[in-house]
């Protein structure tokens, strides 16, 4: 470790996606920010009209019965969060995504809040329909899941705000002999925890990954020096730098990964979800939402299904 810091300031919680969120543990009282709280009152979604066309891409069953279940997990800001923790109602840019595509397609869909790491797995049980949590397409999610992709976020890194001793990080072995926390069940955890050789093979220090469960224990250790670095989704770190009192500076991208609604492999909602979200695209519903939640760097021009893993 290079030096530790005082606790005195509790840092923000940070949504760990394509990564992990554990449900009910951030909001703005946990330092979100009013920022936060005025963009979920924003509404940019109201408006969106049911398109018969596509929703006639629909199983008919889902038709008739009008509703979907899904399971979607909850962290902070630009995300999903509870801007109040009382009422216990998200929101972010996954929960409004999901709401505008279910308004083209005419029907509701039924938000349930689940543990990141429990979602992907209940999609193949048939608990949920569908599910949301800044999930990064890879090649091994491939295996198992369909995903219908609305944006292009994926791995970054931060550090406090004043430490620079670490340059951006475009390869993992400048990470050796540091200590890096992440999420638990998180592509962060599985890049970091694949490539550790890359400091041993080299005769060097390996570094050290420190997963939580917990969202806010990543960021509380950093600020505490229990971690050198951590590593996170791109949209959650910037969001949670451009706060003032964060205490963090975004250091750099290291992986893009596009982002997508997730089924289980063979779904038939897929053609319906692709086709809503490039309606969304089409009439600027999407853009609004990236604007509102300061993501327009995350813009696709298409939705895909099943697009390979970026090199």
């Amino acid at each position: 470790m290079r030096r530790l810091f005082p606790a005195a300031v509790l840092l923000p919680a940070l949504v760990l996606t394509a990564c992990s969120s554990t449900p009910g543990t951030t909001g703005p009282a946990a330092g979100a920010g009013s920022s936060a709280v005025a963009a979920a009152g924003q509404d940019v979604v109201s408006g969106v009209r049911k398109v018969d066309a596509v929703a006639a891409l629909l199983p008919e069953d889902v038709r008739r019965a009008g509703t979907l279940k899904l399971g979607g997990s909850v962290g902070s800001p630009p995300t999903a969060f509870y801007p109040d923790p009382a009422t216990r109602k998200a929101a972010g840019l996954d929960v409004d995504f999901a709401d505008a595509v279910a308004r083209v397609l005419g029907i509701t869909v039924q938000h349930e809040t689940a543990a990141f790491e429990t979602i992907l797995p209940a999609l193949g049980s048939g608990k949920y329909d569908v599910g949301t949590g800044n999930f990064g397409v890879t090649a091994a999610r491939l295996r198992t899941i369909d995903f219908v992709t609305y944006i292009d976020d994926g791995q970054g890194f931060a550090v406090r705000k004043d430490d620079t001793s670490l340059p951006p990080v475009t390869d993992l072995f400048q990470l050796c002999g540091l200590t890096i926390g992440t999420g638990v069940g998180t592509t962060f955890e599985t890049t970091l925890n694949a490539k550790k050789s890359v400091c041993t093979d080299a005769g060097k220090k390996p570094y050290e990954v420190k997963a939580y469960s917990d969202t806010g224990a990543v960021l509380t250790s950093l600020q505490q020096g229990k971690v050198d670095t951590v590593m996170s989704t791109i949209n959650g770190l910037r969001y949670q730098a451009s706060q003032p009192a964060s205490g963090t500076r975004f250091l750099s991208e290291f992986h893009r990964l596009d982002v997508g609604f997730a089924f289980k492999k063979g779904s038939p909602l897929t053609p319906a979800f692709q086709a809503a979200v490039n309606e969304l695209i089409k009439d600027g519903t999407y853009a609004r939402i990236l604007q509102k939640w300061g993501t327009a760097d995350s813009a696709v021009t298409e939705s895909k299904i099943n697009p390979p893993e970026h090199p």
